[in-house]
């Protein structure tokens, strides 16, 4: 299965709260932090939701 890499790139001060929540979903807390997700509808709506504070990469 294909897996994403997805890297927290801006702060989620002064965020709407879904969005925050969004992140914490995700398992980011920090910037720049970085997690591995396998690459499923549910993650990708997660990742849409909030993909102006994401950088997004495939692994295979």
């Amino acid at each position: 299965m294909a897996k994403l890499k997805i890297t927290q790139v801006r702060s989620t001060i002064k965020r709407q709260e879904n969005q925050k929540r969004t992140m914490t979903a995700l398992g980011l807390r920090k910037l720049h932090q970085t997690v591995i997700h396998n690459d499923t509808p549910q993650i990708r709506g997660m990742v849409r939701k909030v993909s102006h504070l994401l950088k997004v990469e495939e692994v295979k």
